[in-house]
């Protein structure tokens, strides 16, 4: 049976991916629950409620519950095309979170400025900016955020595994202001 079908279903509230997120969420809170025992701990003569580890057992058990009645509640029917669409929407997402992952891998090993000069373009073009102009502004975006938080803000960014081998003023400078 069709979501659109179901009698019971609340009128314009689409139904796609709701299997998908109760089974991912299901599974994320399993491995909470089974890494649970090894990630906090309980004191000896503390009260309940006031154990380091009561506050993530009510959460992961709540997780678990909840996300439990969330499937129960669901009428069984099988991942539909409209289901896998709305994953890959959320996928999308994830997709940026790696590319932020990856930047923040790779700036102490390239070093800040040149890390967010190659990121802010490389993202432009994956928005779909593909311009030359659009290009050089987030190089020069990026060359502005640099100077904004080394220089006025002086924010303290270890400086790239790169600079070592710059020779010794230039690796001083190079540390110190990028």
């Amino acid at each position: 049976m069709r979501y659109e079908d179901d009698p019971t279903a609340p009128k314009g509230v689409p139904r796609r991916g709701q299997l998908l997120f109760a089974a991912g969420f299901a599974v994320v809170a399993l491995i909470l629950a089974v890494s649970y025992p090894s990630q906090t701990t309980w004191v000896e003569k503390t009260k309940w409620a006031a154990q380091p580890g009561f506050w993530p057992l009510v959460a992961v058990g709540g997780m678990v519950l909840f996300t439990g009645l969330h499937l129960m509640g669901l009428r069984p029917r099988r991942v539909g095309r409209a289901d896998l669409a709305e994953g890959r929407r959320w996928g999308a997402g994830v997709e940026f979170c790696l590319w932020f992952l990856a930047y923040v891998f790779l700036v102490p090993v390239i070093g800040y400025v040149v890390a967010s000069a190659a990121f802010a373009p490389a993202l432009v073009w994956r928005m779909g900016y593909r311009s030359r102009a659009m290009l050089w502004l987030a190089v020069g975006f990026a060359l502005a955020v640099v100077i904004v938080f080394k220089a006025l803000l002086e924010v303290k960014i270890p400086g790239g595994a790169v600079y070592d081998y710059l020779p010794g003023a230039l690796r001083s400078f190079f540390i110190l202001n990028l």
